[in-house]
């Protein structure tokens, strides 16, 4: 496993690859890895011949200082578990490597799909999300893209950066990975404790529900999954959606040949926890 550190060691490390035609793949994270993560480079590796991994906390996505500041910063654990992996690539560039002086960032008109949801309730957030995915992408130069299915708004939101910009990119959407309890796996979930880990379940139990009772509408059912989550008494929800999967939009009703999602991001303590489950 090759580690570069700066955008020369970047480029040099892809030269030989892209000379040989080889397919590179492409997974952006901020660190802080679980095997969610680590089931996007093994699905890298088994479509492409080159398997890059980036860890960037990227400051211009957090609204909350606060969080940037507790987000945790786990390097070398992080480089042990890729080795383990057989990550071909891992590019820990600095703020100024993604950020120089001189880079002006384009700005992308996403319509209603950044206004939503996490949108709605993180003002700047997606943002500085496609500012720091567009950087990577025009640095690494992927023929795909690795992103887990638990950020669900954000792929959708990357998805139309590339259309915007008519990049041959391809976007490789890959499913949840659960605790054994079911709890979605987020590097946001050591900071539980032992009785908010407990009442987090909750979350994907709900969500579970949709494919157990059947709800007259969705608007039905997010209003019962709102009561349901705030039973417990250390969870405080931000939403609860059922959203087309292509606009985002609510919808309210059934009858439509359209995948949809349900989504929620709610509070547990202190930590945002977020999840979903596409309705076929």
């Amino acid at each position: 496993m090759q580690i570069v550190r700066n955008n020369v060691e970047l480029f040099n490390a892809l030269a030989v690859a892209r000379l040989q035609g080889n397919i590179i793949g492409f997974v952006p994270t901020m660190g802080a890895l679980h095997q969610g993560h680590l089931s996007l480079i093994t699905e890298s590796q088994t479509t492409c011949d080159i398997t890059i991994c980036s860890i960037f906390v990227n400051p211009t996505q957090f609204n909350d200082k606060k969080d940037l500041e507790k987000y945790p910063r786990t390097e070398e654990a992080d480089l042990k578990m890729l080795s383990a992996a057989n990550c071909d690539v891992v590019y820990l560039p600095t703020v100024e490597d993604i950020y120089p002086a001189d880079w002006i960032c384009p700005e992308f008109d996403f319509g209603n799909l950044d206004k939503v949801m996490e949108g709605a309730h993180r003002p700047g957030h997606f943002k500085g999300m496609s500012q720091v995915v567009h950087r990577l992408l025009w640095l690494v130069q992927p023929n795909k893209i690795f992103m887990g299915q638990k950020d669900f708004q954000q792929q959708t939101i990357v998805k139309k950066m590339l259309a915007l910009l008519n990049w041959k990119v391809e976007l490789v959407r890959c499913d949840i990975v659960r605790e054994a309890d079911g709890l979605a796996m987020s590097s946001r979930n050591v900071r539980l404790n032992k009785d908010e880990r407990q009442q987090a379940l909750a979350i994907s139990r709900t969500l579970l529900q949709l494919d157990k009772i059947k709800f007259s509408s969705p608007i039905d059912f997010c209003n019962w999954a709102i009561s349901e989550l705030e039973k417990q008494s250390l969870i405080k929800v931000e939403y609860v959606e059922i959203v087309d999967t292509i606009t985002l939009q609510a919808v309210d009703n059934w009858n439509t040949k359209q995948e949809l999602v349900c989504c929620i991001a709610a509070k547990v303590g202190e930590v945002r926890l977020i999840d979903n489950v596409l309705i076929k």
